[in-house]
């Protein structure tokens, strides 16, 4: 891979970054429906394939975000100045991080996947460049190729661990969902889910949000492997006062044979925003807690065909803070774009 550790070309634009004619978004009590998607960053080093990943907001209100490759190339995280609009590489080598967060002391958590990367969660200290293990086994065994990360109130870390590509053995029995005490300590949380993806905690953090996003292979880049009895659902598990699952989770939100959600975000009113990967209907879904949709944003066109290569399909979904809480991030193909909605985002480390 060649590029820049300094300045990466932005393609930051005022206007429409999409395509015009791009449906509008619908649901008005989340969004205008003249609202339109800003491009803020589209990839130009020199990687192969992948996916741009994993939007996470700093205390100083940037956004961090992971581009990921696919082969040897470990990825990148980047970094997003709302004030300059610039983007910079924070990280050149960032073990195939995926989904991002921010602890209540600063510091960015990482979530590394498999395929050269690092199978582990991974903790940054953003002022010296520091990276650390947080934790990488459960009960001795690597971790499959964690994917996506969220936090409580107690400063305790929950992450999906599925697997969809790579070489690496795997070492344990089940794609789960885990969570790391304070101390150290893994505790699978549930192993439920067939391939969990996304995930996101309610603002009061009584529910857990899993996605399935199971394609029925963990080769997903080997075309000549058809997926079978693939699930794509979202789910809400109850949690007890210790943030265990303490009963059977409800499914909110079925996308049938369609390509469902990746990573997820939740507002300030507990509504979920899904980063729906539908080549018939690509965009953010906002479904409120019973599952209803209540908003939608495009960010591609609708009824793609599936022998094409797809334009628009969003990977995951983060709110700004501070001048930018009622801004959505959305890292969609090689790229992050913004929009402006109506309400603002929740973060556990800035409630």
């Amino acid at each position: 891979m060649r590029h820049s550790t300094r300045f990466l070309s932005v393609l930051a634009l005022t206007t429409v970054a999409l395509a015009a004619d791009l449906p509008t978004p619908s649901g008005d009590g989340i969004v205008s429906s003249d609202a339109r998607l800003e491009l803020l960053f589209t990839r130009e080093a020199e990687m192969e394939g992948g996916l741009t990943e994993g939007p996470a907001v700093a205390p100083d209100g940037s956004i961090y975000f992971s581009d990921i490759p696919f082969g040897t190339d470990k990825g990148m995280i980047l970094r997003f100045d709302p004030k300059t609009r610039k983007t910079t590489v924070f990280a050149s080598d960032s073990s195939k991080s995926n989904g991002l967060t921010f602890d209540l002391e600063g510091h960015l958590l990482a979530a590394e996947g498999s395929d050269h990367g690092g199978r582990r969660v991974s903790r940054w200290n953003v002022k010296t460049g520091q990276r650390t293990t947080v934790a990488d086994r459960y009960q001795g065994k690597k971790f499959n190729a964690p994917n996506d990360i969220s936090l409580d109130s107690k400063g305790r870390i929950y992450f999906s661990d599925p697997r969809y590509l790579g070489h690496e053995s795997r070492e344990l029995e089940h794609r789960s969902v885990y969570r790391i005490n304070r101390d150290g300590s893994v505790v699978e949380i549930t192993h439920a889910v067939g391939k969990p993806n996304g995930i996101a905690l309610s603002p009061d953090e009584k529910t857990l949000y899993v996605a399935e996003h199971d394609n029925g292979s963990e080769r997903i880049t080997d075309a000549s492997i058809e997926p079978t009895a693939p699930a794509m659902k979202i789910y809400a598990f109850p949690l007890d006062s210790d943030g265990l699952v303490s009963g059977k989770p409800r499914t909110l939100v079925d996308f049938g044979t369609e390509a469902g959600c990746d990573g997820m975000t939740v507002d300030g009113q507990a509504n979920v925003y899904l980063s729906v990967r539908s080549v018939k209907r690509p965009g953010v879904m906002v479904i409120d807690p019973d599952g209803k949709e209540v908003g939608f944003i495009p960010t591609g066109q609708p009824n793609q065909k599936e022998t094409e290569t797809p334009a628009g399909l969003p990977s995951n979904v983060e709110f700004g803070i501070g001048e930018e809480a009622s801004t959505l991030y959305i890292t969609v193909d090689l790229s992050l774009y913004r929009i402006p909605v109506k309400v603002s985002g929740y973060h556990v480390p800035y409630r």
